[in-house]
């Protein structure tokens, strides 16, 4: 079949967004002048994961890049286009994903070592226990009292964390051989996602060939190892864990440009983010500081924004989790199970497979129900299991107001799991705010697309893309549900304390 004939007017941006379970390619038609906005084409494929060992998991390079080459390929070809037909192409990647490669000749040192690995989780613990990292929060505390300045507010509260890169790249350096060497000649690059691939995007096919090394910013900041403050790589960490170095999409998605909105992403994860505009704040409540994006277009001046992010990295496992065990068999129907039952029985369900982040931050914590009865159905433990993603979600909230001065008026939420209704109705209730769903829940590939566009001058301004998103549903609080929620939050949070587990000197769990 012959490829289709451009419309007048008509221009076409791919999206690819590259998830820890699914690559996925978009192809969009936009029309600026009507407000047009399709998806004319589509394509998808499953990341591979690897499981080496306990606790490690990894994304084998080669099959990452044959899988996104195919589902592009197959996206055009789904939308009866050509590449050359495209105007650009955007991208959304997993953060803190990483891989080392040699700049001369291409070739990696490991596989991509995912965000939930937790090879490092040794080294965390140790460097969270050490003498050198207190010494700095100390150093920290009092520099802050004497400027004030929120740079050292948040080194005080400085804590390492398994999903950073940086203690599991640190881990990297001490095991492999190849890297040592080659790391003295100066001949390896670091990554995330990303930069791998628009570096192997502009190599084209030779992969020797040696293009400018260049990274997205938030990326960059997700890392670990990155100041968000002075906009640099933060020369404490490099030399503290001995790395060196030569030098966020669904936020656009859900339209949470301006300061003191937030959004809420539900996918693999849960994740909190407040737009705070262009004031980088510190957080004592385990948030986390990060450039929201730095946006430089045709029609426009430099604009740098921050957000303040707390997650919560279950969702996915937990939900996987759940249908491996018989409870339900397709995602789709756990928002009816749980309205099926007025409440959860007096069941709890504490989704900790990688421990409980802020403002708890309890790495060891375990996982399970609690509170089964001879009465308790599987609707009532379906209950149980989503009114804990909604619990931990709110307990974000709860940082986000004592962090901010803020006053909040919705909440916006997309990914995967937002378009469960029994999930974003307890979120209104627990919260007292309305939340809002999009048309489109892939909020972080239509983001790419949103900037994307802006910045190459198909949409002018950050307000024709307001205009352009479409609401789905917004789920209004009941307020006659809110006491009840909350009593059963406070419930849940009594059963979190009897989860929480500690380690002796050998490190054992006791």
């Amino acid at each position: 079949m012959e490829p289709a004939a451009a419309v007048p007017g008509e221009k076409y941006i791919a999206t690819l967004d590259i998830g820890t379970t699914t690559i996925r390619c978009f192809i969009y038609a936009v029309n600026r002048d009507i407000g047009k906005l399709d998806v004319v084409g589509t394509a998808y494929e499953h990341v591979v994961l690897v499981y080496p060992a306990p606790g490690q998991v990894e994304i084998v390079p080669g099959k990452l890049w044959d899988s996104v080459i195919a589902t592009i390929r197959n996206a055009i070809k789904d939308a009866n286009l050509t590449a050359a037909q495209l105007t650009c192409l955007s991208i959304s990647t997993q953060r803190n994903t990483f891989v080392c490669w040699n700049r001369l000749t291409g070739n990696v040192y490991h596989n991509f070592i995912t965000w939930k690995d937790l090879r490092a989780d040794e080294l965390v613990r140790s460097w969270n226990n050490s003498l050198k990292l207190r010494a700095l929060k100390f150093g920290a505390t009092v520099l802050h009292f004497f400027t004030r300045s929120k740079r050292f507010l948040a080194g005080s509260v400085l804590k390492m964390m398994n999903p950073q890169v940086t203690l599991r790249l640190a881990w990297v350096l001490e095991n492999n051989v190849d890297l040592q060497r080659d790391v003295k000649e100066g001949t390896v690059l670091y990554g995330t996602i990303d930069s791998w691939l628009l570096y192997r995007l502009r190599q084209g096919l030779d992969q020797t060939r040696t293009v400018e090394h260049i990274s997205d910013v938030t990326n960059c900041t997700a890392s670990g190892f990155y100041d968000p403050f002075g906009q640099e790589w933060a020369a404490w960490a490099l030399k503290l864990f001995n790395i060196r170095v030569d030098q966020s999409a669904s936020l656009w998605g859900t339209c949470c440009l301006e300061k003191g909105e937030v959004k809420i992403t539900m996918g693999t994860g849960s994740f909190l983010n407040i737009n705070t505009g262009v004031t980088c704040l510190a957080s004592v409540h385990g948030l986390y500081p990060l450039v929201g994006y730095r946006l430089k277009t045709r029609n426009s001046s430099s604009e740098l924004v921050y957000l303040m992010e707390g997650a919560s990295n279950d969702n996915g496992s937990i939900i996987e989790w759940a249908m491996s065990i018989g409870l339900f068999t397709d995602p789709r129907e756990t928002s009816q199970m749980a309205l099926s039952v007025p409440d959860s029985d007096g069941v709890s369900f504490i989704p900790a497979f990688s421990g409980l982040g802020p403002p708890i931050r309890d790495d060891t914590a375990g996982t399970g129900f609690i509170g089964i009865k001879a009465s308790t159905r599987k609707e009532h433990l379906v209950r149980a299991l989503l009114e804990s993603l909604a619990y931990r979600i709110a307990l974000l909230y709860v940082c986000a107001l004592k962090e901010t001065n803020y006053t909040f008026k919705v909440i916006k939420v997309d990914g995967g799991v937002s378009r469960n209704d029994f999930i974003c109705q307890t979120l209104a209730d627990l919260t007292g705010l309305p939340v809002e769903r999009g048309e489109i829940t892939d909020s972080s590939a239509l983001g790419a697309m949103f900037l994307a566009g802006l910045n190459v001058g198909i949409w002018l301004n950050k307000q024709e893309l307001v205009d352009i998103r479409k609401i789905e549903r917004v789920f209004q609080p009941n307020s006659a549900n809110t006491a009840r929620c909350l009593k059963s939050m406070r419930s849940w949070e009594r059963a979190v304390d009897r989860f929480k587990l500690w380690y002796d000197a050998d490190d054992q769990p006791n």
